[in-house]
């Protein structure tokens, strides 16, 4: 059911960008060359109108197509043909800066030409976070003492109220749960941020046993989460859309949340931050209490995220280098997977009605009528860099082909996540870590965990679960380091 349901989410994620519109509407929304089953109507019409206004601020009058997930080898849907997913397989070199000195030392690129790829990240994909943005006040609202598939913990209900008072029409609550074993209360514990959790309201007078889906991130099963407290082990569940809206099918969520309160109700510009970026500062504003919080090991803290919220998660690790650990799950494009790939989901439809809020407008650009992914000044595996040389756990799955489950994980073209691992390996080199320690796809299953950069394709759909298993031992070893 949950692998059906994420299908049919997919999909319309996939098909929002195909919204019909009448000429006088956002420009590049007609597609001539599609066939007229593939339009659809999902897009929200503020979405659309935001949207087209951001595309009139950058001069653009037409956008490339969206693809579709599910017609396999039909016009307008997605390419899974390997033999056409490299169109630009020449990437931007992570160590030559852009007036071509090549870098050679730790310092030269941590003085000059990280920050070089910081700014043109946040400029052209993800966004930069105002300088305005208000500040958080975390409160732990209640604190409960129950269990968890048969493990005594505790929960402290935390919530970061933003400082509204220059704009009181726009009020951002960040809501999340705390949960650690009751057995190693006084003593700190390392804590995984589960990013993007969907909260359901704790009630007045809980049971002594609580389900699981009012504490964690709801795909990773129950099994899964019980190898994290029987290690000893906490966990946050964080409600990164109490953040930020994820817009969907509300499309004028970037005029609400942390964005819409930072620019006190004005459009945002086009280099400002989208959701993907609100969710990853979010993630910093929860570490801030975690660090003060005398059950949580400061110096282990990780993250993990899937699917979009995985794009937010690889985000956080990037700019937030209090983060010791990340596990990123079928992050894909815009996220894990490199843009200059044809595999899976496209930036035509990244930029769409449906997700072009998750990116900074500028995005937009490279997706246009007449420009390609190959004039990014950037690429994913520079977004892995920025998180070296800390351990990252890559993954996600297979295509799968049986009817029902097409195209599996494929969407997320998690051989485009193991390239970017790849090219981003001579950057932990240089930091003195191990990367990858392969160029070579390897088999479904295979685990490859020598280096700070590991990586598994599991054989299931759009879910983190098989691997979590795997980021735990990971996380363990990395943990016990000194």
């Amino acid at each position: 059911m949950i692998h059906s349901t994420l299908i049919r989410r997919a999909l319309a994620f996939a098909m929002l960008a195909f919204a019909a519109a009448s000429p006088a509407q956002t420009p590049g929304t007609t597609l001539a060359a599609c066939p007229p089953g593939t339009q659809r109507n999902a897009a929200d019409a503020a979405a659309v109108a935001e949207r087209s206004r951001e595309l009139k601020v950058l001069g653009i009058e037409q956008m490339k197509p969206a693809v579709g997930a599910f017609d396999i080898g039909k016009p307008c849907n997605a390419n899974y043909d390997e033999a056409l997913a490299n169109p630009y397989p020449k990437l931007p070199d992570a160590l030559t800066t852009r007036a071509g000195k090549k870098v050679t030392t730790t310092s030269h690129w941590r003085h000059d030409r990280r920050p070089e790829i910081a700014e043109l990240m946040q400029s052209q994909v993800y966004g930069f976070v105002p300088g305005n943005v208000p500040a958080v006040t975390w409160k732990v609202t209640r604190t409960l003492r129950h269990s968890i598939g048969g493990i005594a913990v505790v929960t402290k209900e935390l919530t970061g109220h933003v400082d509204n008072s220059a704009y009181p029409s726009i009020t951002v609550n960040i809501r999340a749960n705390l949960v650690t074993p009751a057995d190693a209360r006084g003593h700190a514990v390392p804590v995984i941020v589960m990013n993007g959790s969907r909260l359901q309201p704790i009630p007045r007078n809980p049971p002594a046993s609580l389900p699981h889906n009012i504490s964690y991130y709801s795909l990773l099963g129950e099994d899964n989460l019980e190898q994290l407290l029987r290690r000893g082990w906490g966990y946050v569940a964080l409600d990164s859309t109490s953040a930020q809206p994820d817009s969907l099918p509300n499309g004028d969520g970037i005029g609400r949340g942390i964005i819409g309160l930072a620019n006190r109700g004005k459009p945002r510009g086009m280099d400002q931050w989208g959701a993907v970026r609100a969710w990853a500062w979010a993630d910093s504003r929860l570490l801030d209490y975690l660090v003060t919080d005398p059950d949580v090991d400061a110096r282990r803290i990780g993250i993990f995220g899937h699917s979009r919220f995985g794009k937010a998660a690889l985000v956080a690790m990037a700019f937030e280098p209090r983060f010791a650990i990340g596990y990123i799950s079928a992050a894909g494009a815009g996220g894990s997977a490199l843009f200059r790939r044809n595999f899976g989901e496209t930036l035509a439809n990244l930029t769409g009605p449906g997700e072009y809020y998750w990116f900074a407008g500028n995005l937009m650009k490279y997706a246009a009528v007449g420009s390609s992914p190959d004039e990014l000044p950037v690429d994913s595996h520079e977004l892995i860099a920025l998180c070296a040389p800390r351990p990252l756990f890559l993954s996600g799955g297979i295509f799968m082909s049986e009817p029902g489950k097409i195209p599996g994980d494929a969407w997320q073209d998690t051989r485009g996540t193991f390239m970017a691992a790849v090219a981003a390996s001579p950057i932990y080199t240089l930091l003195g870590a191990k990367g990858l320690g392969t160029d070579t796809m390897p088999p479904p299953l295979t685990l490859i965990d020598s280096g700070k950069l590991a990586f598994r394709q599991h054989t299931d759909g759009h879910t983190p679960s098989p691997n979590w298993p795997y980021f735990l031992r990971f996380a363990a070893r990395e943990f016990a380091e000194p």
